[in-house]
């Protein structure tokens, strides 16, 4: 019988946990299963191959049925996708020749006539109104039957799958890798973590949780199974009851809190009793989220108990009753009158908001003796700062040094993006230096000796995974700012949306920009066709899911950026839809195949954010004329209604130049800093493997390194992030 969390093991680390069943000869059904897994892109290592085969063929078949549905799913190969025009790319009509084949058809149609006639009156006519515009006009085996099977090409993607120990060991070992993060996990992680917590509350547990978000799903499963809470604020009680109501445990969103059981309500009266009991001063959290914590309050009746008298008070702070002055407002007191070694030394007591503070800090100070004070209480709880916050500050004091002047870009936590114009002063450059020796020091006696360390050079631009909530779930997905090389001549983007109650409208777009992120072009469905290649066709419903293509020519390409970018022109938004996922394809040019093929598809990412225009990525031709892809993972609000991709150009050019000129802190600021510590380091070939165990760092786990090995690829990239 299949483990119950084995999909979940095979997403998030490409492991299969080892199949149980009785032993057989299985090998003749585990090579057709090999071969399965090649038509969507995926293979069995040879290790796994192996162990397939030990099994009885039927164990094999399961297994594979399994599998299948599991990875076809990773790819987005588990819906049909579709298109308008049947023969896309080919055959693709000029945008006003097949506006007017549309409007002609809708004339020759009775139930149509009158009402295209009225509009054309008025000059302006709605092509939603049109019976043959933004459906599917024929079936999807009509679709299969017009295209050749694709021609299989050395550069299709092939995505590895090794064998996984038993499935209670793999479980238990994503459990505590995600429990113990020492960065924020995305919202599909974090969904997952909530599973395992449940499945794993009686197992090994991390010896820490330091993400408040991963802390409180993980509060919720020991809540349930009885056991000791891990709190040690007001906030952390907050998240769970957050949780206990299927609410936003990140405390971006407000919570509708439910009604909770008496013995609920005591557990969380009594954490919140035992925390300010023990601290009093940590009553001062209770003003960030003070209408929460008056709703809460309203939920669990806290005067029904007054044996809690602290918990009391929390409340009390929330409804304004009781005074508990805060840390920042101290800290503010103290700069409002410029007393900036004094705020300094206050902010030794919170290392973390220290460090996040140094840039004003530095910025505020008038004589070299408060700069000195500055760059002294850093030197001073450098070691009390966590991993994610120094190498957060270091990517951010590099790009300190530039001119001030420039457009500065916002992303908060969801994606959601803004721009601004940057009116700091610089920050001086000797302060600087001396901060960033500061933090590579620390950030390099806290990475392990890595001994043989064996390095893809392909990941080494790859940004550093300092908070997964700015990288969307999927498959070869990278975060916010990582550049990774396209080998392609057709680049092929897709989107897919299914709508939950009401008709939905979503348009695929890309603009093409010169080095001066001017508009040169671009391909929607007001734009079909040009040089660069083509659109599938506008579909302006979804109630069984569409999707919409474009289909680029690298070389034909005129400007030096790619931007796709998925526009909600009506209904649902992306967070409210069933499903919806963005991706890309590469193919030579010589393949043939439908629209959609799995084995080709090099990225699939859900599209989960605020707004109502979507910008996953974008793709720069570099200096040496090669195409790279640069990860962005960005939302723009846009309107309500009718965003298109011509009224929305400049933003996004805007947002794009931000994101491309801003210098992010990658894994190879990490691997030069391991390499001080490494017996040797290597850069691997794509061939051949040590014998020994080795420290691998790459996008794909090679086969044959050494079971004793620690392997780093995207699925676990932040491991790399020291604690």
């Amino acid at each position: 019988m299949a483990h119950p969390l084995e999909a979940l093991v095979l997403r998030h680390t490409h492991r299969l946990p080892d199949p149980s069943g009785p032993a057989g000869q299985g090998d003749v059904v585990a090579r057709q299963f090999d071969a399965a897994l090649l038509s969507v892109g995926f293979k069995l290592s040879a290790a796994l191959l192996g162990r397939l085969s030990e099994l009885t063929g039927e164990t094999v078949a399961e297994t594979a049925r399994r599998t299948l549905e599991t990875v076809r799913e990773m790819v987005g190969d588990h819906v049909r996708h579709n298109v308008y025009f049947l023969d896309f790319p080919a055959n693709v009509p000029d945008t006003f020749e097949f506006w007017t084949r549309c409007v002609t058809e809708a004339l020759a149609d009775d139930a149509s006539r009158e009402r295209t006639l009225a509009q054309l009156r008025t000059g302006v006519v709605d092509l939603l109104t049109l019976p043959t515009y933004g459906t599917y006009r024929h079936a999807y085996a009509d679709l299969l039957a017009a295209h050749d099977e694709l021609i299989a090409a050395a550069g299709d993607r092939m995505t590895v799958l090794h064998a996984g120990a038993s499935p209670e060991v793999e479980v238990g070992a994503l459990y505590l890798a995600l429990a113990g993060s020492s960065t924020p996990l995305g919202e599909e992680a974090l969904r997952d973590l909530r599973v395992l917590a449940e499945h794993c509350v009686d197992g090994p547990q991390p010896d820490s949780v330091p993400v408040r978000e991963n802390r409180a799903v993980v509060n919720l499963a020991r809540l349930h199974a009885g056991r000791d809470l891990l709190l040690d604020t007001v906030t952390d009680v907050l998240r769970l009851a957050c949780a206990l109501s299927d609410g936003d445990v990140s405390l971006t969103d407000p919570t509708r809190f439910r009604s909770l059981s008496r013995p609920i309500r005591r557990a969380l009266l009594a954490g919140l009793d035992a925390v300010v009991g023990a601290s009093p001063a940590k009553l001062a959290d209770v003003h960030a989220h003070r209408e929460a914590f008056k709703r809460l309050g309203e939920r669990i009746h806290p005067h029904e108990y007054p044996r809690w008298p602290h918990a009391l008070d929390v409340f009390a702070v929330a409804r304004g009753e009781k005074e508990a002055r805060t840390f920042d407002s101290r800290v503010e007191e103290l700069l409002g009158v410029n007393d900036v070694t004094g705020a300094v030394e206050l902010l030794t007591a919170a290392p973390g908001r220290l460090f996040r503070s140094l840039d004003r800090l530095l910025r505020t100070c008038l004589t070299q003796d408060e700069r000195d004070a500055v760059v002294a209480a850093a030197e001073q709880v450098a070691p009390r700062v966590a991993g994610r916050v120094l190498l957060s500050v270091r990517e951010h004091l590099h790009n300190r040094a530039r001119e001030s002047g420039e457009r500065r870009v916002f992303v908060n936590r969801r994606g959601g993006a803004w721009v601004t114009a940057d009116e700091r002063t610089l920050v001086y450059p000797a302060e600087r230096e001396r901060l960033v020796d500061l933090l590579d020091a620390e950030t390099r006696r806290r990475l392990p000796a890595p001994g043989h360390l064996l390095v893809d050079p392909d990941v080494l631009d790859v940004a550093l995974p300092l908070s997964g909530k700015a990288t969307a779930a999927g498959l070869g997905v990278l975060p916010r700012g990582s550049l990774s090389p396209v080998e392609g001549e057709l680049l092929r983007f897709f989107v897919h949306w299914k709508q939950t109650s009401r008709d939905t409208d979503y348009d695929l777009s890309a603009v093409m920009l010169d080095a001066a992120y001017e508009t040169v072009c671009w391909l929607s469905y007001t734009n079909l066709t040009d040089v660069e290649g083509e659109h599938s066709g506008d579909i302006t419903e979804a109630p069984q899911g569409a999707s919409e293509f474009i289909n680029l020519r690298l070389g034909a390409v005129r400007g030096d950026f790619v931007v796709p970018q998925v526009n909600i022109f009506s209904g649902e938004d992306f967070e409210t839809v069933e499903e919806s996922f963005f991706g890309f394809m590469l193919r030579d040019a010589e393949q043939a195949g439908r629209p959609f093929e799995a084995r080709t598809v090099r990225m699939k990412s859900g599209l989960r954010g605020p707004g109502r225009v979507a910008l996953p990525l974008a793709f720069l031709r570099g200096s040496d004329g090669r195409w790279r892809a640069k990860w962005t993972h960005l939302y723009l609000r846009g309107t309500p209604n009718g965003n298109r991709v011509e009224e929305n150009r400049v933003s996004v050019a805007t947002l794009l130049r931000g994101i491309v000129e801003r210098d992010y802190l990658t894994v190879r600021h990490l691997t030069d800093l391991m390499s001080d510590r490494a017996t040797s380091t290597t850069l691997w070939d794509g061939a051949s493997v040590p014998d020994g165990p080795v420290t691998y760092i790459g996008l794909e786990r090679p086969e044959g390194l050494h079971p004793d090995s620690v392997v780093v690829t995207p699925e676990n990239l932040r491991a790399l992030i020291p604690a």
